[in-house]
């Protein structure tokens, strides 16, 4: 009993926090049933009768295509990204090499550098490379990611046993087998987290898409929920009803990953 009460505060202070964060959510869904004007008008506690033509008006072929944009963007974005990110980290955690802390230090640099400080000089390069209104940009951006080969290299530090490595070298297994079949299965908390994050940074993405594309057929969901409505007034019940079918896919992936994502954050700020 005596345990109990000592945890009732925390109890009551996570439900508090819950309810606080979930207030916001459950406004947008209240707004999803409204219409535009019922929106502007105020905000109501009660749903309205309106959510099947947001949806209707929301769900219309640019959605689809612009759906299948986002999704193949940051599914590719993820992927290249964090390839690029499990080389280098490993390369930085593993090797010794000449000027290997002033690499290291120039990544952690590019994490002080606010992105949109190269945004100009960045459409300047893909318009010279004739590749500005296409979907590319959006994906190389990802590339060169300082955040990813911080976080593996700092995982791999606190996680990764040497001794491991150097037992498979003295077996005479090359460096390739020894990256994919030790540090990979070793550092899969960290690679899920680093996917995750990638993939919703992506998706979630706005500002490099509103310069960089200009025709409907490439638009991402962001650029598409932006656009619901006509010259002359917005949708913003549609847009609210479109934000949060886009969100669906995120909520998805956090679900099923939700344990692993977890892990990682917490196994790779611990020494040791």
């Amino acid at each position: 009993m005596h345990s109990t009460w000592k945890k009732a505060p925390k109890v009551i202070a996570i439900v508090i926090v819950s309810l606080i964060s979930f207030v916001p959510f459950y406004y947008t869904l209240i707004m999803a049933t409204h219409s535009t004007d019922e929106v502007m008008l105020g905000l109501s506690l009660l749903p309205g009768k309106y959510l099947l033509q947001n949806i209707t008006t929301a769900l219309n072929k640019t959605f689809w295509i612009s759906f299948r944009n986002s999704f193949l963007v940051s599914f590719l974005s993820m992927t290249a990204s964090v390839s690029i990110s499990l080389m280098a980290g490993y390369g930085l955690a593993a090797y010794e090499f000449r000027l290997k802390k002033v690499i290291y230090n120039f990544v952690l640099l590019t994490m002080m550098v606010p992105p949109v400080l190269g945004i100009i000089g960045y459409m300047q390069e893909m318009k010279a490379l004739h590749l500005s209104g296409t979907l590319i940009p959006l994906i190389l951006i990802w590339l060169p990611s300082g955040f990813g080969v911080f976080w593996i290299t700092q995982y791999l530090k606190n996680s990764l046993q040497m001794e491991l490595v150097e037992s498979a070298r003295l077996d005479g297994c090359n460096e390739f087998m020894i990256f994919c079949r030790i540090v990979l299965p070793c550092i899969k908390p960290a690679i899920i987290s680093l996917c995750l994050l990638i993939f919703l940074w992506s998706w979630n993405s706005y500002l490099l898409p509103l310069v960089m594309i200009n025709k409907a057929d490439n638009y991402t969901i962001p650029l598409y929920i932006q656009s619901l409505g006509n010259e002359h007034k917005k949708d913003i019940a549609a847009q609210i009803t479109g934000l949060l079918i886009s969100v669906v896919p995120l909520i998805a992936a956090f679900a099923v990953f939700s344990k692993d994502f977890i892990r990682g954050l917490t196994e790779g700020a611990v020494k040791g």
